[in-house]
């Protein structure tokens, strides 16, 4: 090979980068490309009156979450603008707005965040005494279907360690304040979340005020194939007259008697049926576990 057709060090600058532009300018060529956003609505005045985390603005969010970091021994708030990896896990069997805006907050945390939200199975919620009405399947959709959600875990642990951690490649873990002290949260996580804590990888979410209390679902045999709602709509669509939801017969005084619920049914049209019988479901739940019923 003659030396003359070896190209040198220059020429393979002429054609890697012809005009020898720079890094940034060359950047700026991708500013065509959309970054993506998520787009929310408004919140309505009512629930900015009533929510306290209702109006928190990304700004907001970002300074709380990066004043919680610095005043830490081990965190501190990254300077860098680059797209962080925060993850958030729970059951979401009864999916509330706290759960809501505990999500956007953590995605709004940072200028840009990657937001992973693990789903625990029904496997892990049994063995800890936390049997959810809603399938892990159900409940992962519900996830994928939140604006705010970039990624769903189907297979996330109940305790999260260093190693999960590193796999994942998960900068930060969002955990809502009060957690620790709640006595409802199960201990064994929260020592995941106490290992996280000394890495400096866990930032706080501000608990929501003002929600409703969460409906009492109660426990159903676990035998059973269906949930207990599910078992009340299959019985409505049973009774004549409810194969369909278009033409529901008309409502009569029958349905004022306690004493005749099941020809009741027959009177009410299907949606007033399952709302009729979820509340006697709600009834029959705090009866069982000695607390007032919420209808």
């Amino acid at each position: 090979m003659d030396s003359s057709s070896v190209l040198s060090d220059e020429d393979y600058d002429v054609i890697s980068n012809p005009g020898q532009r720079s890094l940034e300018s060359s950047i700026a060529d991708l500013h065509h490309i959309p970054a993506l956003t998520t787009y929310e609505l408004s919140p309505s005045d009512a629930a900015r009156e009533r929510f306290n985390t209702v109006a928190l603005s990304p700004v907001e969010i970002q300074a709380y979450v990066q004043n919680a970091l610095n005043a830490s021994s081990v965190g501190k708030y990254p300077r860098d603008h680059i797209t962080l990896r925060v993850y958030v896990d729970g059951i979401f069997d009864v999916l509330t707005a706290g759960h809501a805006h505990q999500l956007r907050q953590a995605k709004l945390s940072f200028p840009s965040v990657h937001l992973i939200v693990g789903v625990l199975s029904d496997e892990q919620c049994r063995a800890h005494n936390a049997t959810p009405h809603f399938s892990h399947l159900e409940r992962c959709e519900l996830m994928r279907h939140c604006r705010w959600v970039d990624e769903v875990l189907h297979d996330a642990p109940w305790t999260v360690n260093d190693r999960f951690i590193i796999d994942k490649r998960i900068d930060y873990l969002a955990l809502e304040e009060g957690s620790s002290v709640n006595p409802e949260f199960d201990k064994e996580r929260l020592k995941g979340y106490d290992v996280a804590k000394r890495l400096g990888r866990v930032l706080p979410t501000r608990m929501t005020t003002g929600l409703t209390a969460a409906p009492i679902l109660g426990s159903y045999n676990a035998s059973e194939d269906i949930p207990p709602f599910r078992e009340l709509a299959e019985m409505v669509l049973e009774q004549p007259g409810y194969n369909t939801f278009i033409h529901p017969p008309p409502r009569t005084s029958a349905t004022t008697s306690a004493d005749s619920k099941t020809h009741g049914l027959e009177a009410l049209g299907a949606m007033e049926a399952l709302e009729a019988m979820s509340n006697e479901l709600v009834e029959r739940c705090a009866r069982k576990q000695g607390q007032p019923a919420r209808v």
